[in-house]
């Protein structure tokens, strides 16, 4: 398998996995179809350098305790779903603020 395909397939595993996860949840994610690209490919990037799904919002600092709270999705999101109505790199959002 090439890097292309190696990416596509990456991609596509997150993609099935952030909206699986919405979907239990009651988020939808970023209905924005560009932005939601460039995020799944940042999730897809940091999975390929450093082997888990960091958030690409967040700085990989490489101190494992402090990382593992940035994998997608992050501590952070439910609280900030709830403040926000979305999270901090805006992937999951709340469904009432996607319909207002």
């Amino acid at each position: 398998m090439d890097d292309k395909n190696d990416i596509d397939k990456i991609k596509d595993e997150i993609k099935k996995f952030i909206e699986r996860y919405a979907q239990k949840k009651g988020y939808v994610l970023n209905p924005d179809k560009e932005t939601l690209e460039t995020l799944i490919n940042g999730l897809a990037h940091n999975k390929i350098k450093y082997g888990r799904r960091y958030c690409p919002c967040r700085i990989v600092t490489g101190d494992a305790t402090e990382d593992k709270k940035n994998i997608c999705p992050c501590v952070y999101h439910e609280e900030e779903i709830k403040r926000d109505g979305h999270c901090h790199c805006m992937l999951f959002y709340d469904k009432k603020e996607v319909i207002k």
